[in-house]
């Protein structure tokens, strides 16, 4: 058995999501978590979690609140040094085997002041990790994202990355890029073509030129994510529901969606074909939704809002679409599995 200390980012819920299945994973091992926001909820109610506030983004209104943010992580910066603290404290009282990190500040800093071994999980550091043939007008934005990436979030030793897209790893870096890891619940699941479309958006808050699309959509739309329940015409809200949700989504024609990597990859897993319209000033979304339209699996809608003359152009193509991604592999589960267990055997990946 071996102890693993496991530091998650905390804003939304697909860091948490991700270290709950590789935990899962290796039942014969002792995992502690360090987390925030909203992973603590989510994973201590099967494991021990130690709640330490860490850097965090705060989204309004379908895109990055930038003063908000800076709110929310100014108390974390002030506070820096006795969260360290905390740790360190931590580290020393459990003394790890292993330690990982999915996209947390502090503990990857703590394992490079002490001179440990830190693996990265996460799917950012694709951003920081890989070359991408960009839009020369992306480039600002890129490389104000990998900066901020490289000085928050890069003190880890090796990295394993975490991408339903497959770019080239840059000479001299530590890392591998696998496909996406994937739930057991949306594993257990086949994929069927039915009718409807699945939209899901957990970030507006202002729905009418939103709704002015999925209303354009001339087939029944599922939508979640959104303060509302019922049915409006063909508009179908329904509350949040893990097994409802992935059942819609095995089962749709196409989805709807904004950048998350995680909603992007179960889709394409499924073989949907995927409109992805990416949160403002978030740059690894707008990535995310570039190489859906660049690799053929759907088309990107880089703005806030989707305009309904793009729905027929893409229904037309949906075929092309479909065989596109069902020739392509979207779990990389055992891959991953197997370079944490040579991580956490021998605190290295497997280059």
């Amino acid at each position: 058995m071996a102890k693993i200390l496991y530091g998650v980012h905390g804003t939304a819920h697909g860091h948490a999501i991700r270290a709950l299945t590789i935990a899962r994973r290796f039942p014969e091992h002792e995992f502690i978590f360090v987390s925030h926001e909203a992973g603590p909820a989510i994973l201590e109610e099967e494991y021990p979690v130690v709640d330490i506030p860490s850097m965090g983004t705060v989204f309004t209104n379908h895109q990055v609140d930038t003063l908000a943010t800076l709110k929310l992580n100014y108390p974390v910066f002030r506070d820096r040094k006795a969260l360290m603290r905390r740790v360190l404290d931590l580290i020393e009282g459990f003394k790890p085997d292993a330690v990982i990190s999915d996209y947390e500040f502090f503990l990857p800093r703590a394992c490079r002041r002490l001179g440990l071994p830190c693996l990265s999980i996460d799917h950012q550091h694709v951003i920081t990790t890989c070359r991408h043939p960009l839009p020369w007008g992306e480039y600002p934005s890129y490389l104000a994202t990998s900066l901020s990436v490289k000085l928050l979030f890069s003190r880890a030793t090796d990295y394993l990355v975490i991408s339903f897209f497959q770019p080239e790893v840059k000479p001299g870096v530590r890392a591998r890029i696998l496909p996406p890891l994937l739930r057991d619940t949306v594993l257990a699941r086949q994929p069927e073509d039915r009718d409807h479309v699945l939209v899901y958006q957990s970030y507006i808050t202002d729905f009418r030129k939103f709704l002015a699309f999925v209303g354009a959509l001339k087939r029944p739309v599922i939508v979640y994510g959104v303060p509302k329940e019922g049915r409006e015409g063909n508009l179908l809200y329904k509350k949040k529901s893990e097994e409802g949700f992935l059942d819609d989504l095995a089962s749709c024609a196409y989805v709807v969606c904004g950048g998350g990597h995680s909603m992007i990859s179960e889709a394409l897993y499924y073989g949907k074909p995927v409109i992805s319209f990416p949160i403002k000033a978030a740059f690894e979304q707008f990535l995310n939704a570039f190489y859906i339209e660049r690799l053929g699996y759907g088309r990107q809608a880089v703005g806030p809002f989707l305009q309904p003359e793009i729905i027929p152009r893409f229904e037309s193509r949906l075929e092309e679409f479909r065989t596109r991604i069902r020739s392509t592999n979207f779990c990389g589960n055992e891959e991953i599995f197997r370079q944490v267990e040579q991580f956490v055997r021998e605190n290295k990946l497997d280059y």
